[in-house]
């Protein structure tokens, strides 16, 4: 019985593994919102729902494998500038 439930929990386990690609777009999503909230001085969580609003968070989502990849003062003007042409004022 022990050795059942066991296994049942180790395949509820495997079911939830992320692959690699997954985990590096989560890691950098996380990374790069609050380097956003530092250089224009706003909290994290404004930063989110500044990018979301203004559709940097739409991009960042699609290209995020070729902006991981830029330097990251790059990343950030490219993001502040989609927040421009979108409307946003910072």
């Amino acid at each position: 019985m022990y050795l059942c439930t066991l296994q049942k929990k180790k395949t509820i386990m495997e079911e939830k593994r992320i692959d690699k690609a997954t985990s590096d777009k989560i890691s950098f999503m996380t990374y790069i919102v609050p380097e956003f909230a530092a250089a224009y001085k706003m909290k994290a969580q404004d930063a989110f729902f500044y990018l979301k609003k203004y559709g940097a968070w739409d991009f960042l989502n699609e290209h995020w494998w070729a902006l991981h990849t830029d330097n990251v003062l790059y990343t950030l003007d490219d993001l502040y500038e989609i927040c421009r042409q979108n409307g946003g004022l910072r």
